[in-house]
């Protein structure tokens, strides 16, 4: 069952990152019924593309843990991953994702997404993930509307 307080983390996450001036993504790894990593997206700050807030709450989780498998736990993201990202996913070894908004939200707004829905790359990819789709899905597309009420917003 996924926990509201979790995503909820990632969301908190996803502000701060709208606040430094980055995007309205944040990403938060549970491991156990704890935090392992919490991270939002930093590809403006990092001057990196991939700097996305699922890779770097992945990286995060893997030195706290002292892993790179992390089986067991558990992904939540306020948007679908990317397929950059749901390919980390999968290769971390992730059980499940979690997700609010959709990749197609994260388009709408202007972001160059590729829409490849995660139940098509599950699918096609033979990856074991479970997907949870739509989870506080209002809350996370508020996120978007107040990132798209900035006027110094940016996208990539």
């Amino acid at each position: 069952m996924p926990s509201a307080e979790f995503m909820r983390r990632a969301i908190a996450k996803a502000r701060e990152g709208i606040a430094a001036g980055q995007t309205p993504f944040g990403a938060c790894i549970v491991r156990d019924g704890r935090v392992a990593a919490a991270e939002h997206n930093a590809v403006w700050d990092a001057t990196d593309p991939t700097a996305h807030a699922e890779v770097r709450a992945i990286r995060a989780a893997c030195r706290a843990l002292g892993t790179v498998d992390l089986s067991g736990c558990v992904i939540y993201s306020t948007c679908e991953p990317c397929p950059m990202c749901f390919s980390a996913i999968h290769w971390a070894k992730i059980s499940t994702i979690v997700f609010g908004a959709r990749i197609t939200d994260a388009q709408a707004l202007g972001f160059s997404e590729l829409p490849i829905p995660n139940q098509t790359m599950k699918r096609e990819g033979g990856s074991p993930v479970e997907l949870v789709p739509d989870f506080l899905r209002d809350e996370c597309l508020a996120l978007f509307r107040e990132f798209a009420a900035k006027s110094d917003r940016r996208v990539y």
